[in-house]
């Protein structure tokens, strides 16, 4: 009798869109967590980022609100998760990659996504789609090629256990 693979293992998208959604956890907005996750053609992850402030501010110092006087909101201030990964890269050269991201990017990180040369983009929600920084980010993506498609998971969720015991029993 041979033992047979196990069957129930997450798929690259599920996996990949697994790692956005844990490097969002990183982020300190009390509204709005969202993480990025580029990969290349040989499934490799070559870049990770969340949102929150540039390296060296305090996020103590500036304010995380979302309505009021613009200087007096995070908006000004915050890196998106897409810049952070394509800022956190760690290949010289993004072309032909895919970006996992939990919400469909916002026009500025679509100028970015282009820039790179990052070709698609898989996403979670798009919750947004009304508002006309994601009908920006659509005319770009159309016009430069950048495909853009919609996850749907195969797994509701995934459990993580820092007891690796726990791990094993699964």
């Amino acid at each position: 009798m041979s033992v047979k693979k196990r069957a129930d293992y997450l798929s690259w998208d599920d996996y990949f869109m697994g790692i956005a959604l844990l490097s969002a956890m990183r982020s300190k907005d009390p509204n709005t967590q969202v993480g990025a996750c580029i990969v290349n053609s040989h499934n490799k992850i070559v870049g990770v980022g969340y949102n929150g402030f540039p390296t060296g501010i305090s996020d103590d110092l500036f304010p995380w609100d979302r309505e009021g006087n613009f200087l007096e909101t995070k908006y000004p201030y915050i890196c998106h998760a897409e810049l952070n990964a394509v800022i956190n890269k760690i290949s010289a050269d993004l072309y032909g990659c895919r970006v996992y991201v939990a919400l469909f990017p916002c026009n500025e990180c679509a100028k970015v996504i282009i820039q790179s040369g990052i070709t698609e983009v898989v996403y979670l929600s798009d919750k947004y789609a009304d508002t006309d920084t994601v009908k920006a980010s659509k005319l770009l993506f159309d016009h430069a090629g950048v495909s853009y498609r919609q996850l749907s998971a195969k797994k509701e969720s995934v459990t993580l256990y820092f007891d690796i015991e726990e791990n094993q029993r699964l």
